[in-house]
């Protein structure tokens, strides 16, 4: 299928997004929302796609939204009264970004380079976050007048905790590819050529477990994460085990291990 703003592969059992505005350092548009979630979509009803990997054309991540073509075009709906001053620009047209990486299969953020705005939101809700050295971070919003959006003010002090989240969105500085590991913004630091082979590495073995507990994991880690109330919790996990125990890939793992081989669990799944 042809995208105008990404490009999506299938390699391996991952599932490749990438911005693809390399001219513009993959500047975000209204559009590249729509055609994300779209390819999420096909990664999703794809069985061969274990794991989705989301990366940058050229020496950028992405450097924010493209201020000429999406910022204009809110302050010229706020001043004629529009739903631009009503919305997060980001989940335009009932584009739901933030609950479609919750709800897909396991997502890696490859940050190859910049990453400021919501070239970082738009990948903060992702599951794994490996970062090239020469990427750089930023939450730039207040530099232009504005407040962090896509859930980021939650997902960020999850990820670096609430004195590093303020600092970061408070002074709106650049922060380099160690600073942002040693913080935890992300999990893995390698050099520029081996950022792929480290997102396609973790993808591997992603995709070497079940897809459908994959995501209750994910349903859970998302539930249970700042839930205080631990009966609650186990609760949630007592269902998810309940059902477990009721599916093919449960049944395959116990025979697998009574058999002394290793589980098949896509042929169990269709």
């Amino acid at each position: 299928m042809s995208f105008e703003t990404i490009k999506y592969e299938v390699k391996g059992p991952a599932a490749i997004i990438t911005l693809n505005r390399p001219e513009k350092l993959n500047a975000w548009l209204p559009i590249m929302s729509a055609e994300k979630i779209e390819a999420l979509d096909m990664a999703n009803a794809d069985p061969n796609v274990g794991a989705i990997i989301i990366t940058g054309e050229g020496r950028a991540f992405c450097a924010g939204a493209d201020i000429k073509q999406a910022f204009n075009a809110d302050l010229e709906a706020a001043e004629q009264g529009g739903q631009g001053r009503k919305r997060d620009r980001n989940q335009a047209a009932g584009v739901d970004w933030v609950g479609a990486v919750r709800r897909a299969k396991p997502v890696i953020a490859a940050i190859n380079g910049i990453a400021v705005g919501v070239g970082i939101t738009m990948v903060l809700p992702a599951d794994i976050l490996v970062a090239s050295e020469d990427a750089q971070i930023g939450m730039f919003f207040v530099k232009m007048g504005l407040v962090p959006e896509l859930g980021s003010s939650h997902y960020l002090i999850q990820r670096i905790g609430f004195g590093k989240a303020h600092e970061m969105c408070l002074t709106a500085r650049l922060y380099d590819a160690q600073e942002c590991g040693d913080m935890g913004l992300v999990d893995h630091v390698v050099p520029a050529d081996e950022l792929m082979a480290k997102a396609m590495e973790l993808a591997e073995q992603i995709a070497q477990n079940p897809s459908p507990q994959l995501r209750m994991v994910k349903q859970l880690l998302d539930a249970n994460g700042c839930e205080t109330d631990i009966a609650l919790v186990q609760g949630r996990e007592g269902d998810a085990l309940v059902e477990c125990r009721t599916l093919p890939e449960h049944k395959e793992a116990v025979a697998a291990f009574m058999e002394g081989r290793k589980p098949d669990f896509k042929a169990v799944a269709q």
